[in-house]
């Protein structure tokens, strides 16, 4: 498809239904989870596991195809954690999972298809145990990983930092910098005197937000019909 064919009304009756999913079966999945969430395609969301806390604004985008699934596991008295701050991106495909602790701090902005993970699960000569082959992982305030971006146990980012799409990051990067790379080293250094403008721009007013996200859809999708939005999907042409 080229475009969004769906009639206006029909993307307000999904849009509530993702409501009421994410209401009824994401939002219980959280030990806590800040208000104004906007989690789309929920179905492709797995929340499992104790200890999952998110704070406000959170954007939990999945999609078709591209599971987003943030999972704690527990090993004898030891659960792990993952704590997301406010105002957060997370993108489709990205895998989070913890054994011991994972701090994503506020603002941070995370790609398609990354994997954060603070064990290996497999100890390196008993492949039947993990061992200590655990360590918790710490994402500074505004940081950006690009697509694809592994971060492994142990690993801290520092704040403002980006990281390159494809990155390996196996150790500390700094704050303040670009790091890219497998191991990912730094390869640029950020000024800090700079102002950086932050996701928390966004949602100074996140009512007034969610009305022009609206009214902005309302726009897109005028000239569309019912008519026309079914027999795309019977009878695609190439303009669809």
């Amino acid at each position: 498809m080229r475009r969004d064919l769906r009639p206006y009304f029909i993307r307000r009756i999904l849009n509530g239904w993702n409501r009421f999913y994410v209401k009824r079966f994401i939002e219980p999945a959280f030990d806590a989870l800040g208000p104004h969430p906007d989690i789309t395609s929920p179905r492709n969301v797995e929340i499992w596991g104790g200890g999952i806390t998110a704070g406000a604004n959170l954007h939990l985008h999945a999609s078709r195809g591209s599971l987003v699934r943030l999972a704690t596991w527990r090993t004898g008295e030891r659960e792990g954690r993952i704590e997301i701050g406010d105002h957060v991106l997370i993108s489709p495909g990205t895998h989070i999972v913890s054994s011991e602790r994972i701090v994503i701090g506020s603002n941070t902005m995370i790609a398609s298809n990354c994997y954060i993970s603070d064990s290996d699960w497999h100890d390196t000569y008993d492949r039947t145990a993990e061992l200590d082959k655990h360590r918790p992982i710490h994402i500074g305030e505004n940081v950006w990983l690009g697509v694809r971006v592994i971060i492994g146990k142990g690993v801290t980012i520092g704040k403002n930092s980006i990281v390159g799409a494809g990155a390996v990051v196996m150790s500390d990067i700094p704050a303040n910098c670009i790091a890219a790379g497998n191991p990912a080293r730094v390869v640029r250094e950020l000024d800090p005197a700079r102002e950086f403008r932050t996701r928390s721009a966004l949602f100074t007013d996140p009512d007034k937000l969610e009305q022009d996200m609206d009214r902005l859809m309302c726009y897109m999708l005028r000239e569309n019909t019912l008519g026309g939005w079914l027999r795309s999907l019977l009878s695609p042409s190439r303009l669809d």
